[in-house]
């Protein structure tokens, strides 16, 4: 494993200002505020350029998609290299005709793409049609090489599965990124909502402890209505930082927020020597984890 020191991070929670011209906007100054804070990672939350449409299925929506390279990504290149960060971004890719994927493209501190990563597990839910507009990705979970270490990108739905985190961490990832989009339904109790969120931030917690990684998950804010005239979606944020046995660095609350904190990028070797969970794995005895269901 790369030994690094400190790696300061910043995480841009915020809600949809409309379209992609305002959102990029909004994070273009607060890219600049991250960088002036000195980050050298930043991540946005995931489908940052507009509302979450996949609130209902219309052939409409797909014009938001996009070319990857194309108009974001130069403006996001831009913006990388002028503060000389590192940025994870999330992107609705026009792949080809009638091909579309949910991707996160990050940029090297020069402006050029180091690798994109493409959603793997696509929800179908009320609310959450994304199985409408998302093919799944076909890149497998591999890291992304960069300037400040080797990012395990994956996409919102990819946090619940343990199996998704494990490969990235076993193909080198010395952090696991997560740009979401995630929220409750207004209309529900409160106690169920406790839930829900509860258990996200589990998940994750779960994710670092097992790997022995930190992990970083940046969520939206603010409620968006539905087009189909349901209740539609309050984004709970709580983005948040964890260290490598699930202890929190930094946790924002529902509100837009920068969050800037410092990762140990030593602090892994660490925990993984006093938990060795990657030598005590009985890679003899998991085939079974390669099927659907064990009748």
């Amino acid at each position: 494993m790369t030994r690094k020191t400190s790696l300061p991070v910043a995480l841009i929670q915020e809600k949809n200002h409309g379209d992609a011209d305002a959102n990029l906007t909004v994070i273009e100054d607060r890219v600049a505020e991250a960088a002036r804070r000195g980050a050298r990672l930043v991540l946005l939350q995931e489908l940052h350029n507009g509302p979450y449409f996949c609130q209902h299925e219309s052939v409409g929506e797909f014009d938001l998609a996009e070319p990857i390279p194309g108009p974001s990504t130069e403006r996001l290149g831009k913006l990388a290299r002028q503060h000389n960060v590192v940025l994870v971004s999330s992107l609705f890719e026009r792949r080809a005709t009638g091909l579309y994927h949910n991707t996160a493209v990050v940029f090297e501190k020069d402006g050029s793409i180091a690798g994109k990563y493409r959603k793997m597990h696509i929800p179908d839910d009320p609310g959450f049609y994304e199985k409408f507009y998302f093919t799944p990705g076909d890149i497998g979970f591999k890291p992304i090489e960069t300037s400040v270490g080797r990012l395990g990108v994956l996409v919102c739905w990819d946090q619940w599965y343990p199996e998704a985190a494990r490969l990235m961490a076993l193909a080198g990832a010395e952090l696991l990124l997560y740009p979401t989009a995630i929220g409750w339904d207004p209309d529900d109790a409160q106690e169920e909502k406790n839930r829900q969120r509860d258990a996200w931030v589990l998940s994750h917690r779960g994710h670092a402890v097992a790997n022995g990684l930190p992990v970083l998950s940046c969520n939206r804010v603010g409620h968006e209505p539905s087009p189909l005239g349901t209740s539609g979606i309050q984004f709970w944020g709580n983005s948040h930082v964890l260290g490598p046995q699930g202890e929190f660095l930094a946790e924002a609350g529902t509100e837009a927020t920068l969050l800037n904190v410092e990762v140990d990028m030593e602090r892994s070797e660490h925990v993984r020597r006093i938990w060795p969970f990657l030598r005590d794995r009985r890679i003899d005895a998991y085939g079974d984890l390669l099927k659907r269901y064990i009748d």
